[in-house]
């Protein structure tokens, strides 16, 4: 089974990681190095088996290789998944076993942190190998890249705006927000600081009161978030939280958020027919992998921010390219993305051979 998925996904390679004594159970996903070293993040849950962690594995390393390509970064894309619960299980030998796996991959990929993993996790890691971002300051890194993936979201949503409703003014909006993990709260303190009318929920009650307190937005039920007559719907949690049955209950005239993968292409489809427009998640919450991707040749916050900036214009030739090709924005951004790894990619060619045609492979199925 596992072979035969592998078959079909596209990838590079893919490293199960197995220390009994760390009680480290991981999977890396390499899924493309033709524009660099597989950068991408590795996030900790409890899955309920080994195919479901792969399945996770593989499709977010094949989003990283899109996100990476259309942020316009020099690096491929790869994800890494580690088994366990990330509030009991964690420690100091299991991420510097799951280290020392990074490092025998010899700098083919780059981890950092991600769901259910943080910059302590990191410093551990970085015990063991040098292929590691998102560490301390005081190692030269940038630390914590949820502020700058939430700066980045909130360029991707002043573009969107504009597309929509011809003004960026994030005050005059209403905004839904789905998700109070890290990136999810500093999205939400950016939204507030420019005066929008904020609608939060999240399964972790203690992160809806701060929310509620500390950025004046009103609580909701998590299930009731859909249903908000609100301008904006801002999935800021896990995967696929637009879906069959969800979608045609948002009264949402925009979709943003900073979640990764948060419906298919299908669903896409039959958003746009509703009349709403999405801004494809691997576009809006790039600020955060572009930041740590610095720290690569030498990390400078303020070529970070400048750089972070241009995710507005991105999600605009998004949206330029999906009305004058009559397609989604999703689709768009595929284009876009692949079109920059196959002219990257003819580059590293020996002179007088032809690029293989692998984008559709590429892409896998979403």
């Amino acid at each position: 089974m596992i072979f035969e998925t592998l078959d079909t996904s596209g990838h590079e390679q893919v490293v199960f990681c197995h220390n009994p004594d760390a009680g480290l159970k991981a999977i890396i996903a390499i899924h493309s190095t033709v524009l660099g070293p597989a950068l991408g993040g590795v996030r900790m849950r409890q899955y309920a088996d080994s195919n479901l962690a792969l399945t996770d594995a593989l499709r977010l390393s094949r989003t990283m290789t899109y996100k990476n390509a259309l942020a316009g970064l020099s690096v491929g894309g790869g994800k890494a998944v580690i088994i366990g619960d990330c509030d009991q299980d964690k420690s100091e030998v299991l991420f510097r076993s799951f280290g020392r796996y990074v490092d025998s991959l010899g700098g083919r990929y780059i981890t950092a942190e991600d769901v259910g993993t943080d910059v302590n996790d990191m410093e551990n890691v970085y015990r063991e190998t040098e292929y590691v971002v998102g560490v301390h300051q005081v190692h030269g890194g940038s630390g914590d890249p949820a502020p700058f993936t939430a700066y980045g979201a909130l360029q991707g949503l002043m573009a969107t705006l504009n597309r929509k409703f011809g003004h960026e003014e994030v005050g005059k909006t209403s905004i839904a927000v789905q998700g109070l993990g890290h990136i999810g709260m500093e999205f939400v303190k950016l939204l507030k600081e420019r005066g929008a009318k904020l609608f939060v929920t999240d399964l972790n009650p203690r992160l809806v009161a701060h929310a509620v307190e500390e950025f004046g937005a009103e609580a909701v039920k998590p299930d009731e978030i859909y249903d908000l007559p609100v301008d904006v719907f801002a999935p800021c949690a896990l995967e696929y939280a637009i879906n069959a049955e969800t979608l045609p209950r948002l009264k949402a005239r925009i979709i943003c958020g900073t979640a990764n993968n948060q419906m298919s292409h299908v669903t896409g489809d039959e958003a746009a027919k509703r009349g709403i427009l999405y801004a494809p998640d691997y576009a809006v919450n790039a600020g955060g992998v572009m930041n740590v991707s610095l720290e690569i040749d030498g990390y400078n916050r303020e070529r970070a921010m400048r750089m972070m900036r241009t995710i507005y214009h991105t999600v605009g030739k998004i949206f330029e390219l999906a009305d004058r090709e009559n397609i989604t924005p999703q689709y768009a951004a595929d284009r876009m993305a692949e079109a920059r790894i196959g002219s990257i990619g003819k580059l590293k060619l020996p002179l007088g051979r032809t690029a293989p045609r692998f984008m559709g492979h590429l892409r896998g199925e979403h």
